[in-house]
């Protein structure tokens, strides 16, 4: 009897764990914002592993341009992801904050992505790049 309630416990235990892991779907939450303190930030951010909330620049065509900050992020949920602007943003400039992964690069922790390179690369859900796009006010 206390065998079946500890492999019980050990099942329930086990399943919920892997019910976690595979309900944490990646994603960027984030609304327009000012940034004229320069930071760009997402209220939330969730992603399947290690890796970066990087800021490209983006136009009406809705395709990642150069990347002008980024920020670390750890797997699962993260609040209030703040990336510091490596470049002047101005009001009304659209911005892509996009989840890219910490993967095949030469230094774990250092960003080493340049614009379509497959270092730190960002990540897709269903064939999608997990982003979203702000405009900045």
């Amino acid at each position: 009897m206390k065998m079946t309630f500890l492999a019980t416990t050990f099942a329930l235990t086990v399943g919920v764990a892997m019910a976690d892991d595979h309900g944490m779907h990646p994603m960027v939450m984030a609304e327009d914002q000012s940034v004229a303190n320069g930071i760009v930030s997402a209220e939330k951010v969730v992603a399947d592993k290690n890796g970066w909330l990087v800021v490209h620049r983006t136009g009406e065509d809705m395709k990642p341009g150069p990347v002008v900050g980024y920020a670390p992020l750890r797997k699962g949920e993260t609040n209030d992801v703040a990336a510091i602007l490596q470049e002047d943003v101005a009001a009304g400039d659209m911005l892509m904050l996009m989840v890219h992964a910490e993967d095949g690069g030469m230094q774990t922790g250092v960003f080493e992505y340049t614009l379509g390179a497959k270092e730190d690369g960002p990540i897709k859900m269903d064939g999608n790049l997990v982003m979203t796009v702000v405009t900045a006010k």
